[in-house]
């Protein structure tokens, strides 16, 4: 229990920084499925780092990191390891961040749900789970 108030050493913060940076690749990937990654998306993506934990001094820094490590991959599955390794609440996190983002243009296109299908099963998320998360987004934009 006393492990909890326990501060982090420099190597888990730094694991941390990096396991943000894939999550935040990962959703970066997602919002150029559709060949248009706008403000909108990128102020998504910062709000669910912040809420998985991220320091909001560093998100700016994250956020560039996770471009040039999209950009320089061409596939998901060196993201998605790092997400599945997240716990279940935290990977509703990234769900939920990835439906905002699909639905940010008010269109989910063919790529961008074919791409929810395969992130589900990646993760290892009930597909319940998923679609229940769907809903609630499109039910608040």
């Amino acid at each position: 229990m006393f492990n909890l108030f326990k501060k982090k050493t420099g190597e888990e913060n730094q694991n941390d920084h990096l396991s943000l940076i894939s999550v935040a690749a990962l959703l970066i990937h997602s919002a150029k499925v559709d060949e248009n990654f706008t403000k909108k998306e990128k102020l998504i993506i910062k709000n669910a780092l912040i809420e998985m934990g991220a320091d909001k001094e560093k998100i700016d820094e994250i956020i560039n990191d996770a471009e040039l490590k999209e950009k320089d991959s061409n596939q998901i599955l060196e993201f998605t390891k790092e997400v599945k390794n997240k716990n279940t609440e935290e990977k509703k996190i990234v769900i939920e961040a990835l439906w905002k983002i699909i639905y940010s243009d008010e269109n989910a296109d063919m790529y961008e749900t074919n791409l929810m299908r395969r992130l589900s099963g990646l993760l290892y998320l009930d597909p319940k789970i998923v679609g229940d998360i769907k809903e609630k987004v499109k039910l608040n934009r």
